[in-house]
């Protein structure tokens, strides 16, 4: 029996659920399975297939294009093997395309696979030469034996060149009607394929009619392929295609018995996704899907248990009616998950991670099976860690002696991560049982007293959450914490134990002198420390003025004038503020009484927990996160844009893989207290200017033009509601070297006039500031009016804001207005046109460009892909004179080898900061797309230069 790609894709217990694990070709990397070697003579064929892996000898290459050419049916065969073999390892064969390529005139079925699936390799890189298989492609899809019509049809569906879409169509339509159940399976794929590529191109052709009437096909293993297919189109489109109603749900239903267990997968994800019209039918449902819960196969388990969790919602919902089945369904699905505790190791992992949400979304499914969550000796440590996740979950005060023991047996244990997760687990179980945190608090002492270092200081971070659970109740334990200072070195525990010190320092006889040792060290301790300490000290002078004043002094000291910390600084200052002037607000404050910490064993949130019991058996389950948060949709475009290739300085991406760093939160009506402009007047002009030209003399008049200066891309950022009736357009862009802040202020509905704003921007990853608060508008602009502004922005070091590490740079610009006539404050946002930085010397000699170019980290390259561009955009010439007047220079430009109608140009921009960049754009004849491939050391930056060549290419 052979077997192809073609089959339903086999998902695994951890797939993903979202687009981006589409059905790809097969792997070049590996020989597929479906490759059936025929028999052959040892002597003759020297042993095995790993012969063909032999180190290559000169000449090589010569060698296979005469094997290949040969008339000798085993001689072509082993020249192809050999080649697919040079091919596995990376080495480049594209040079015998045209050789391999005729060998697929062959009737034999093991040649034919090798040929296609050196095709499927080398396509993207040889598309022209592709095409030449086409005929090919289409006479074997004709073909008597069913194998090698699938084989032709799933070929031309891997390869991801546009131009053979248009040659697939015919072929595909008829493989969906083929008399051949296999045919029929494999064309069922190649639509999902064929979509991925030209969604339109499937909906003219009715390709997705066809594949809801394969769901009603007679074979199972049809209607899998079909559901599988309709399923992966549903999540790269976005949209629902499967629409299942109540005659497909029993052709699905039907199906489930007969279809193998990955095909069972496909359709119970689908059954998962099905919204129920009543309790009855969903009772039904899960009465045809609980003999899945036996399957063999993990996959199939943890689906169906996905669809019995989606539809008990069904039926809760509908009151008590159903509350036996509900109960005896929750006895059903707890044999099954034990079950899976039973596999291998990775296995295990993944069961645990989804019963870690079953857990928390019916506790009662498991409550009774806690002890097969006990660790065993040769668990991996990944294993022991969920474990002890779940116990935390399923403890109740039935069973809580039975884990105290087991708890504490884990302490004892050699693997330190271990130890420590257990004996918070052992605190856990405190914060969650009230009525037996005391025995996990002897548990505790006990582990204290073994004197191991980590187990003291795991337990005294613990114990203080336990102090904060349930204050004023178990203190009498301090002097033991106490006697243990002596071990504490880590700064978690040392901050736990500082906290408690502070705390209870009135039932502390020496709390004074027990913070004096930390002091001695103050400088040189973790952030965490230090702010505990300062907040620690001042409770205790709050407590003991007469014994703590001198050490209070010292602390407020380090913390105000030593320390570069900020938070410590400003913390220190706030303290000693309070003190110096009301003592006794201080005391409300510092000593004021705080609210207890809550038991977090089932911290997810509910509408979360929902999407994440929905996506069971995905990497969502693993990962506790929805796809969304870690998969990026590939935004589509009707250009292929693997036909782009890519230069010899960048290399290939998916596109879509960029993140949109634009944050596009409103800020409009935002707090009072964002930038203070309350008392704002508009002879209060305290912004220094650092520019070197100073004020714009028309500044605050109508702004004369200027030749031969870009217009600013203006957005609405403010809209009437939120102004006093003023709408405001804003936008950035650079004028005889001057940053302006261009206004478009619109009066909308205020019967003020509008004559005089103050403006004020807060601090920002520009260091940009206004040179002059005032804005006059002359003439005023009367209710139905409006009239245009331009604001001087200048560097001011002191309103930079520094990216954080290893984040980008914001492009937001926060501002604040305020019109004098009404004293009304208002507020915006808007995203920085950082191409108003760039410089007239900003193009870099073609030497120093590559050698910069070389000594720039990969890591600091910064990729995407560019769709939909005008047409003056996809022409060097019309880029680079658009790209110079926005000081964007082109250095060099140069046809991309091998790849006929390729083009890439080098470009360098350099910031009134000093920030050079430098970008590659590969270009195609005929293709409204390009790719940007961006260089920088100021990799913070570098996204906003992106951005900012993406918005230019785009732009008219």
């Amino acid at each position: 029996t052979t077997t192809t790609g073609a089959e339903v894709n086999r998902p695994s217990l951890w797939r993903t659920s979202t687009a981006a694990t589409r059905d790809k070709p097969l792997s070049p990397h590996l020989l597929p399975s479906s490759i059936t070697m025929a028999p052959k003579d040892t002597a003759s064929s020297g042993g095995s297939d790993s012969r063909f892996f032999n180190t290559p000898k000169k000449g090589e290459m010569h060698e296979l294009r005469m094997e290949l050419q040969s008339t000798d049916r085993t001689i072509k065969v082993d020249a192809v093997k050999k080649v697919i073999a040079s091919m596995t390892v990376g080495k480049d064969v594209s040079t015998l395309f045209t050789d391999v390529l005729n060998c697929a005139q062959t009737a034999n079925i093991e040649l034919k696979k090798l040929v296609y699936l050196y095709l499927i390799n080398y396509a993207k890189s040889q598309p022209e030469l592709t095409l030449l298989a086409v005929n090919t492609f289409v006479k074997d899809a004709n073909d008597t034996n069913p194998l090698i019509r699938a084989l032709a049809v799933r070929t031309m569906g891997c390869i991801r060149v546009d131009r053979i879409t248009e040659y697939l169509c015919e072929p595909l339509s008829r493989a969906l009607r083929d008399n051949d159940p296999y045919v029929r399976k494999t064309a069922a794929v190649c639509v999902a394929k064929l979509y991925d590529i030209a969604p339109e191109l499937v909906q003219e052709r009715g390709f997705i009619e066809t594949l809801h009437d394969l769901i009603s096909d007679s074979n199972p293993s049809v209607v899998a392929n079909g559901v599988a297919a309709l399923s992966e189109i549903s999540e790269t489109s976005g949209r629902d295609v499967m629409k299942i109603s109540a005659s497909v749900l029993q052709k699905l239903l039907a199906a489930l018995n007969e279809c193998t267990e990955w095909g069972q997968v496909f359709i119970l994800d689908s059954l998962a996704k099905y919204t129920p019209a009543d309790a009855r039918e969903a009772e039904g449902i899960i009465e045809r899907v609980t003999p899945r819960l036996q399957h063999a196969n993990s996959a199939v388990v943890m689906s169906a248990v996905k669809v019995i969790l989606s539809y008990m919602d069904v039926m809760g919902g509908s009151g008590g009616a159903h509350a036996d089945s509900i109960r005896a369904l929750t006895r059903k699905l707890a044999p099954p998950l034990v079950t899976l505790l039973n596999s291998e190791p990775e296995i295990q992992y993944v069961a645990l991670r989804n019963i870690n949400l079953i857990v928390q979304k019916r506790p009662n499914i498991l409550e009774n099976e806690i002890k097969v969550f006990f660790c065993k000796y040769n668990d991996p440590i990944y294993v022991k860690m969920e474990k002890l996740e779940i116990i935390i979950k399923l403890v109740s005060e039935k069973n809580i002696d039975q884990v105290l023991l087991e708890l504490k047996e884990y302490a004892t244990e050699v693997d330190v991560d271990f130890v420590r997760k257990s004996v918070s687990a052992i605190g856990r179980c405190a914060v969650k049982l009230e009525r037996a945190a005391e025995r996990c608090i002897g548990v505790l002492l006990e582990l204290i007293q073994t004197k191991v270092n980590y187990v003291v200081q795991e337990s005294v971070i613990v114990i203080k959450d336990i102090f904060r659970r349930y204050p004023n109740r178990y203190e009498s334990i301090i002097a033991t914490l106490c006697d243990n200072l002596d071990t504490l070195d880590e700064p978690q525990a040392k901050a736990s134990m500082i906290w408690i010190i502070g705390e209870y320092a009135e039932r502390i006889d020496n709390a004074d002198e027990l913070l004096d040792t930390f002091l001695e060290t103050f400088e040189e301790e973790d952030p965490a420390v230090q702010l505990q300490l300062l907040t620690a000290t001042v409770k205790c002078f709050l407590k003991d003025p007469e014994n703590c004043q001198e050490m209070v002094q010292r602390v407020l000291d380090l913390a105000t004038e030593e320390s570069d910390n900020p938070d410590l600084r400003d913390r220190g200052f706030i303290y000693w503020r309070l003190l110096s002037t009301d003592p006794e607000a201080a005391k409300l404050v510092v000593l004021g009484d705080k609210p207890v910490i809550e038991d977090d064993t089932f911290r997810l949130e509910p509408n979360l927990l929902n999407v994440l019991v929905g996506q069971i058996a995905t990497l969502s389950s693993i990962y506790h996160k929805p796809p969304e948060a870690f998969v990026v949709r590939a935004k589509r475009s009707t250009t292929n844009g693997d036909d782009l290739g890519v230069g010899d300085v960048g290399e290939e991406i998916e596109e879509g893989e960029e993140e949109d760093y634009e944050d596009e939160n409103d800020v409009n009506g935002g707090g009072g207290d964002l930038l203070d402009m309350g008392g704002l007047s508009v002879n209060d002009n305290t912004s220094p200017s650092y520019s070197a030209s100073g004020l714009d003399n028309d500044l605050f008049g109508a702004p004369s033009p200027v030749a031969n200066e870009p217009e600013a891309r203006m957005s609405k950022v403010c809209a009437p509601e939120k102004s006093g009736g003023i709408e405001l357009w804003a936008g950035f862009r650079q004028v005889n070297g001057a940053v302006k802040l261009e206004l478009d202020v619109r009066n909308i509905s205020s019967t003020v006039p509008v004559s005089t704003l103050a403006i004020q921007l807060n601090k920002n990853s520009f260091g940009l500031s206004p040179a002059t608060q005032q804005i006059v508008c002359n003439p005023p602009v009367p209710i139905g009016g409006s009239g245009k502004n331009s604001v001087e922005l200048v560097v001011n070091p002191n309103m930079l804001v520094a990216a954080p590490a290893g984040q980008p740079a914001s492009p937001q610009i926060q501002v604040a207005i305020k019109n004098m006539a009404t004293g009304l404050v208002f507020y915006f946002a808007a995203n920085f046109a950082f191409e108003a930085l760039f410089t007239p010397d900003g193009a870099l000699e073609r030497t120093t460009f590559i050698e910069s170019w070389k000594s720039i980290d990969d890591k600091k390259e910064l990729y995407g892909t560019v769709s939909d561009l005008p047409p003056a955009s996809t022409d060097i010439d019309q880029v680079a004179a658009k790209f110079k007047a926005h000081r964007i220079f082109l250095i060099a430009r140069r046809p991309v080898p091998n790849a006929e109608g390729q083009e890439v140009a080098y470009f360098s921009m350099k910031t009134s900061t000093g920030m050079v960049f430098m970008a590659e754009l590969t270009f195609k004849k005929g293709v409204n797309a390009a790719k940007v491939c961006l260089k920088t050391e100021n990799i913070a930056y570098g996204v906003q230069a992106k951005v900012a060549l993406e918005s230019l290419l785009r732009a008219q």
